[in-house]
């Protein structure tokens, strides 16, 4: 009976993740459409407009001659080149924006607007990226870790600061006048302040980590490109959760004269606010399973059961 009720948990618990994960894919497809669709048909008409518009006033052109030159400009920006300018425009690979575009191949940002050309260079992007993701994935691990030791010395500063002695003290008393329920309510009260010292270390973690990776970058992009800041912080989150459309990226205005160093800042910004954004999403993780087991308390029974058999099969497995 108690392997039945295991296997149906298992099930249960399967199936909610994945009708969850396809309901949250359906919504997001619905409201995209919604919000997107008509906008596309209004570019498109504005774009056939303007062709038209362009073959009137130059009327030494034909439709075909303009559509070989749309190709053309096409290709162009598929090969990374910004039509706009002229052959003056920095050039995508000096060291700055390769730097760049080697942060984007390893953390798999990959924003599509620039990419290797030649056949030498695609080769060495394979191979460059089966070596840089699993080195990039362990130095955000150890990152991370880093970062997680810093948040568990700022909770247990923070938790020293509360004056948890008097409340001991206090219990003490009680016990002296044989009131248990003073006692209690005594070393509850340590508790709960306890947690409502950590959650405060926890949020203060976040608010910082908010400012130097989502605030503030924004505010430097949205100064250095022009975009508000909307845009930049559109572009700030969408590269850290390695989305990254390349509708928006830094350094790429052929009318900016841009620091040398700006796109490997931008690089270096990206590695360790990748970390912060995963440890931000990982307790994430945790509240929500947490929020979980709470409402469904089967579901912590049956991952306990699970953890002893991994770590009874791994005990075999050593032995052997």
């Amino acid at each position: 009976m108690s392997w039945f009720q295991k296997v149906r948990v298992k099930v249960n618990w399967t199936a909610l993740l994945i009708l969850a994960h396809f309901t949250y894919l359906l919504i997001g497809a619905i409201i995209f459409q919604m919000l997107e669709r008509e906008a596309e048909s209004n570019n498109r008409n504005h774009f056939q407009l303007e062709k038209l518009n362009f073959l009137t006033n130059y009327t030494c052109l034909d439709g075909p001659a303009l559509e070989k030159f749309v190709q053309v400009i096409l290709y162009a920006w598929e090969k990374g080149v910004n039509p706009s300018g002229n052959s003056t425009n920095p050039s995508n690979w000096d060291f700055s924006s390769s730097f760049f575009f080697a942060g984007t191949v390893v953390t798999t940002i990959g924003y599509g607007n620039l990419s290797p050309s030649t056949m030498s260079g695609q080769v060495f992007c394979v191979f460059y990226a089966l070596c840089g993701i699993p080195l990039n994935l362990a130095f955000l691990k150890q990152l991370g870790k880093c970062l997680t030791i810093h948040l568990g010395r700022l909770e247990t500063g923070m938790v020293a600061v509360v004056p948890h002695k008097v409340l001991m003290w206090f219990c003490l008393l009680c016990n002296a006048v044989s009131n248990s329920y003073l006692c209690v309510m005594a070393k509850s009260s340590v508790v709960l302040a306890q947690r409502a010292v950590e959650a405060l270390a926890v949020s203060l973690f976040f608010i910082t980590g908010s400012l130097l990776f989502l605030i503030i970058p924004p505010l430097l992009f949205s100064y250095v490109e022009g975009w508000t800041f909307g845009e930049g912080f559109y572009f700030a989150f969408i590269t850290l959760s390695t989305i990254g459309f390349g509708d928006y990226v830094v350094g790429t205005d052929p009318g900016k004269d841009y620091i040398s160093l700006y796109r490997s800042l931008a690089g270096i910004w990206i590695i360790f606010a990748l970390a912060w954004l995963a440890l931000i999403l990982n307790m994430g993780v945790r509240i929500m399973e947490n929020l979980v087991i709470l409402t469904h308390p089967g579901f912590k029974k049956h991952d306990e059961e699970d953890k002893e058999v991994s770590s009874s099969k791994l005990e075999v497995t050593s032995k052997i």
